[in-house]
């Protein structure tokens, strides 16, 4: 019975993990179609945009880490999570947190240097907002990391005392 319980939790969270990347998905296809630079451009112009380009190179990273997340949810399920995957998993989601907040941060500088005069402070502040949640993100999965790594190795210490 408790096997049937956690496997409907992680389906739960699978499905959540699924449903934050295709609203992501849609999010990073629709905004830019409602910025106000792209009133008045062609969708080839309006997509072909630098900063666009780069605001999708960098949602590579936050895609990663949900990959990572969708992996280490397939592990608890399959009653892995106490292994060397797990560990690499929570690795990568830690890796792709600091990848996400770095490529925020350039895109912070280049909306401060670039907006001279204009008030840029709401793109900004979300800026701040999605960095602080990445480092957020990236600790929390390192301490997670650490404590599975312990937890691996003194199972490995068991097995080959056994």
């Amino acid at each position: 019975m408790k096997h049937v319980t956690n496997q409907g939790s992680t389906i739960f969270l699978k499905t959540v993990v699924l449903l934050i990347a295709i609203g992501v998905v849609a999010a990073l296809i629709w905004f830019p179609q409602l910025e106000g630079r792209a009133k008045d451009l062609d969708l080839l112009s309006i997509y072909a945009d630098p900063f666009i380009i780069y605001g999708y190179v960098a949602s590579l990273s936050f895609f990663g880490a949900l990959y990572q997340a969708f992996k280490l949810l397939g592990y608890i399920e399959k009653n892995k999570a106490f292994t060397q995957n797990s560990v690499n998993a929570l690795r990568n989601i830690k890796n792709f947190a600091i990848a996400l907040s770095v490529f925020v941060v350039g895109a912070e500088a280049f909306i401060i240097f670039n907006h001279g005069n204009d008030d840029a402070a709401g793109a900004v502040m979300m800026g701040f907002v999605v960095i602080f949640a990445s480092f957020v993100i990236a600790t929390a999965a390192a301490v997670f990391q650490k404590l599975l790594q312990n937890a691996v190795d003194i199972k490995s210490e068991n097995d080959l005392t056994v």
